[in-house]
Formats: structure tokens, C-alpha cells, sequence
């Protein structure tokens, strides 16, 4: 198993080809293993190259919305059934259309 720290762009994109090569392997195997290191390299190199920013809360609702194929109409009556107040609700929507 020849394994080494992911330190450039070029290490990163081999890294990816090889774990493409061992996608289907199987678990408890040095194969397996080699797998197991090198997503956990990638990941690594990922969060201090790529990092992803956690959503706003009103990208949460619409991802969440567009996830399902729900309109806004099932998410407000949603809101409604559990006894939020118009005025919040006006604000949420006032939320949603900025975005």
C-alpha cells in the first residue's frame, strides 16, 4: 500500500482516480483499507481546500422544499397547523422572496 499525504491539487486529483479505481471493493481487505485512508485523506484535503459553508436556515427550508417537490403552499399551512402566527409567517415569506 503506497499511501502519502495529499498536498497539492495533483496529489488530490490522483487520490480521486485511485479511489474511483477501488469503489467496488471489498471491506476487511487491503484494498478495503486502502480505500478507507485514502477517503479519509481526500476529506481532509477537502475541508481545508473546499470547505463548504453550512446553509442559512431559509436555504434549508427551500432545499428542503425543492428536495421533496413541496411548494411553499404545503410548507406554510405546515407553519399554520402548528399555531404560528401570520405575522411570522409573513416575515418567513418576506425571507423566502429576498433569497
Amino acid at each position: 500500500m503506497d499511501l502519502k499525504p495529499i498536498k497539492t491539487e495533483k496529489d488530490y486529483q490522483q487520490a480521486l482516480k485511485e479511489i474511483e479505481t477501488l469503489f467496488e471493493v471489498e471491506t476487511n481487505t487491503l484494498e478495503g483499507e486502502k480505500l478507507d485512508i485514502l477517503t479519509t485523506l481526500v476529506e481532509a484535503y477537502e475541508k481545508q481546500h473546499y470547505p463548504i459553508d453550512n446553509p442559512t436556515p431559509i436555504e434549508a427550508i427551500l432545499y428542503f422544499l425543492e428536495s421533496r417537490n413541496q411548494g411553499f403552499s404545503i410548507f406554510i399551512n405546515g407553519l399554520k397547523n402548528r399555531g404560528v402566527s401570520d405575522a411570522i409567517i409573513n416575515e418567513v415569506l418576506n425571507d423566502l422572496t429576498v433569497t
